[in-house]
């Protein structure tokens, strides 16, 4: 875990960071606007990035968003968290208040605003619906309120090309198309952010009414610079214990997705449902991040899923990995010549099988599966891949019921096995 934070304005305080130091760091787009500080919040790791300059000394139009995202990417942040003064657009959005952005509008014209210039490798067009990650938003807006902070849980920013401030025709303008606040930052740095495939989220602090609200003044830097550094503790104190958050573990995060039915499906079962994990689009990234990181360099030749949602995760690792992916199947569900392996059940035999031709000789094979019970599929499976003179390198899991002994049962036949959480209970 490493968070990036892009911002300014009094983030660039080293007594926010334990063991701080900044490095001048190159990237294949140029030099970042600022060095990067590097330190620690409560033993995360994290890198700042002064967007403008420490003096703030570049324009909007002229910040290297490219390289400001690409060098956090490169020092190995998992997450950003960016700062920014805008302009609220909306009567209750009033001058200090934090908004979480949800949405923005790309109102800019003048930036380069893609890493992908060339589709030499085939077309890339980045999704962009959600350009705000969910994780991040949810724990800045509890941390918010934890703070008894003025906080609005949603917002779309619109952001300009500027430096210059909008005419009130475009103020007004920007309203109609659902626009909450107006900045000069946000939208570049969101679509390279999830161009790398970043969680990004954006802590929107409201200085001022843009031009539109005719008893007030139009905004001048003078007034945006003031309520800033107002309110520049307060942008401190939430990202420092939003930061503190993240020491929950990868795992932690995972298992908290994953959501318990009692008594089904019949009485005294604790039913761990992972449907709760699959809709949760980064959970999933991080499961599947999680499983890559472990295996990248186990030089494995085929992952082989066990039915039914070892397929779901089977493939998307194998995906990734970028070698082939086979499954593993109950009895008669496979339509070419198969070879099968018997299992004792709790009262009877059961069978899984695989397709003669899956597997070949001395291929390394992880066998991937959504949860460890008693572990007899499993170690069916294994002893299918061996049955093909392939060599199982290890079982991963998402989930593991410790206390029926699937480990146990695993390793008394010599079979690896990893799991990224862990229940006890059935």
């Amino acid at each position: 875990m490493k968070i990036g934070i892009i911002g300014g304005s009094g983030l660039e305080d080293l007594k926010i960071l334990s063991d701080a130091r900044e490095i001048f760091f190159d990237t294949p787009y140029g030099r970042p606007s600022s060095p990067l500080i590097l330190g620690k919040i409560n033993d995360i790791e994290v890198i700042i990035i002064s967007r403008h300059g420490k003096n703030h000394a570049i324009p909007p139009t002229f910040v290297n968003n490219r390289a400001n995202i690409w060098a956090l990417k490169e020092q190995g942040c998992t997450h950003i968290i960016a700062t920014t003064a805008c302009g609220s657009l909306r009567e209750e959005i009033g001058r200090g208040d934090f908004v979480i952005l949800n949405q923005f509008i790309d109102f800019t014209r003048h930036r380069t605003i893609t890493y992908f210039e060339e589709f030499n490798k085939g077309p890339k067009h980045t999704a962009m619906a959600k350009p705000f990650s969910e994780e991040l938003r949810e724990i800045l807006i509890k941390t918010c309120k934890e703070l008894d902070f003025a906080c609005h849980e949603k917002g779309t920013i619109v952001t300009i090309e500027g430096p210059r401030f909008s005419t009130i025709a475009e103020s007004n303008m920007f309203r109609s198309w659902g626009a909450d606040v107006i900045n000069m930052s946000t939208a570049p740095e969101a679509v390279l952010a999830n161009e790398l495939q970043i969680p990004y989220a954006v802590i929107a602090m409201s200085t001022d009414y843009d031009c539109w609200k005719q008893d007030e003044s139009p905004v001048t830097w003078e007034m945006i610079e003031n309520i800033f550094k107002q309110n520049a503790e307060k942008v401190k104190q939430l990202i420092i214990k939003t930061i503190s958050k993240f020491s929950k573990s990868d795992s932690d995060f995972i298992k908290d997705k994953i959501r318990t039915i009692p008594d089904w499906p019949k009485p005294g079962i604790m039913f761990r449902d992972i449907t709760t994990l699959l809709k949760e689009k980064e959970a999933m990234e991080k499961t599947i991040e999680i499983f890559y990181e472990r295996y990248k360099d186990k030089q494995i030749d085929i992952i082989a899923g066990i039915e039914a949602r070892g397929f779901i995760f089977g493939s998307l690792l194998a995906q990734k990995l970028n070698i082939p992916f086979v499954p593993i199947r109950k009895k008669g569900k496979l339509p070419a010549e198969t070879i099968s392996q018997e299992y004792e059940l709790e009262y009877g035999i059961d069978s899984v099988e695989i397709h003669k031709d899956a597997i070949k000789q001395n291929s390394k094979v992880l066998i991937i599966d959504d949860l460890l019970a008693t572990g007899g599929t499993a170690t069916a499976s294994c002893q299918l891949i061996e049955k093909l003179g392939g060599q199982v390198v290890e079982c991963a899991f998402v989930i593991e019921l410790e206390n029926l002994k699937g480990r146990q049962k695993l390793q008394e036949k010599n079979f690896s096995m990893f799991s990224i959480v862990q229940f006890e209970g059935e």
